[in-house]
């Protein structure tokens, strides 16, 4: 957290001291609205001649997201300008002013909206714009921090040396340098440029040539991160804002003038360093809450002793004195056990051992005589008042019986089981019987006489 709010401070600091450095400043007159004039004034010691880049930013609200905007720069000499801003309604842009001293010397605006009118002959809202020519970075649509960025383009279609330039809305713009130009097969003719952007800063790269700034289009990245931070330096461009005076304009619709402008330029010189107050004030409020935790948690430590050796079996004492603590605990206070003496009126059970044994006693929940209670022992050994000896409970002995030997197993009857015969001892059957004719016995001769 310490280290995030010092962070924090370093680069609201910063930033402040860049618009401090900064030589002029300026801002917008009235509102932007749809085919209207807009205006804007300038302050400081800048020097002539000025210029003012206008880039759109984000999508076209048009149906079909039909792009209707072109770049386009307008200069002049004086404290003011006026141009005519040919964008449709509910469309975004981006502006950048420069002096002799090189682009972006007076800063760059945030996204500005424009607003509607009654207006719409400066554009023709179904005819799509191109550039005259484009370019292409390679790694394909990004850029990478610290990582060489190859910017190349046709040059059959470009009018003398084109140039390229970084726009960071709310930020420092600045022109890309070009060194080495070559040529590289399948890619065409361009440059190498190592970007030093931090990650996450929004950049919008717009390219020209000698006719114009803008004529290559533009393309909006947002720095990814790097395999190095070798190339950043405190001078990096990000997306801190540079100038605070930079693209400031009325919010309101009905034109306000210069003094309204003028006093929203302060009041962004004046968040600054109220953040920085408020980051640093924050810093010491986390330290002194840090420390008042940290010597509430040691002076509770300290009003707690360290815990002493817990026995399970004895609680708290009640006793109070020196004394209690070198007797024994009651629960190891060992007791004899005594048998009752006979008295005259015993006499033998008239009941067999089988009831006797099922007599109840005070048995303990194991199954075992009770634990002596506190009473009994603690009048054992420390009561002086009499000599009578110590009364016991009578404790009642009982055995019980097994279940004895299983019972013996009856014999089973045995079971009788059929099976179907083997067909394993065929005997030959009688041979069968003879003709009649030639088998048939002779009759007796008692039946020939007879006849």
């Amino acid at each position: 957290m310490a280290r995030a709010l010092a962070l924090y401070a370093a680069v609201a600091f910063a930033g402040l001291l860049r618009s401090t450095a900064s030589a002029y400043s300026w801002q917008f007159t009235s509102t932007p609205q749809q085919c209207q004039n807009l205006t804007l004034s300038l302050s400081g010691s800048g020097k002539a001649p000025y210029s003012i880049l206008v880039i759109p930013f984000g999508p076209s609200p048009l149906p079909n997201n039909t792009e209707v905007r072109r770049i386009f720069s307008t200069q002049f000499n004086g404290t003011s300008a006026t141009f005519r801003l040919p964008y449709p309604a509910d469309s975004q842009f981006v502006a950048v002013v420069s002096d002799s001293s090189g682009f972006g010397s007076g800063g760059t605006s945030v996204a500005a909206t424009v607003q509607s009118s009654s207006d719409s002959s400066c554009f023709n809202a179904s005819a799509e714009v191109q550039p005259d020519f484009s370019f292409s970075i390679v790694p394909s649509n990004q850029i990478v921090e610290c990582s060489p960025t190859r910017i190349w383009w046709d040059p059959s279609l470009v009018q003398g040396t084109p140039t390229f330039q970084g726009i960071i809305p709310g930020g420092e713009s600045f022109s890309v340098p070009e060194s080495n130009f070559s040529t590289v097969a399948e890619q065409g003719y361009g440059f190498t440029w190592t970007p030093s952007l931090r990650i996450g800063t929004t950049v919008i790269i717009t390219g020209g040539d000698d006719r114009g700034p803008g004529t290559a289009g533009s393309g909006l990245y947002i720095v990814s991160q790097g395999s190095t931070q070798d190339c950043l330096t405190s001078d990096s461009p990000s997306s801190t804002p540079g100038s605070p005076a930079g693209g400031s304009y009325p919010t309101s619709t009905n034109g306000l003038g210069s003094s309204s402008s003028t006093s929203s330029s302060h009041s962004n010189v004046g968040a600054i360093v109220g953040g920085v107050i408020g980051g640093v004030c924050g810093f010491l409020a986390a330290l002194a809450l840090v420390g008042l935790l940290m010597w509430r948690r040691r002076r509770r430590r300290g009003a707690h002793p360290k815990g002493l050796p817990v026995d399970l079996l004895q609680g708290p004492s009640d006793e109070g004195g020196s004394g209690s603590s070198e007797r024994l605990p009651r629960y190891y206070e060992p007791e004899p056990f005594m048998l009752p003496e006979p008295s005259a009126t015993s006499a033998p059970s008239e009941y067999p051992m089988s009831e006797r044994r099922s007599s109840a006693g005070f048995l303990g929940a194991a199954g075992r005589p009770g634990t002596p209670s506190a009473t009994s022992t603690g009048r054992t050994g420390r009561t002086g008042k009499s000599g009578m000896p110590p009364s016991l409970r009578p404790v009642n002995i009982v055995q019980h019986e097994d279940a004895g030997p299983p019972p013996e197993e009856l014999e089973e009857e045995p079971e009788t089981v059929e099976l179907p015969p083997a067909y394993t001892n065929l005997k030959r059957g009688p041979p069968p019987p003879a003709d009649d004719d030639e088998q048939s016995p002779a009759p007796p001769a008692e039946e020939t006489a007879r006849a």
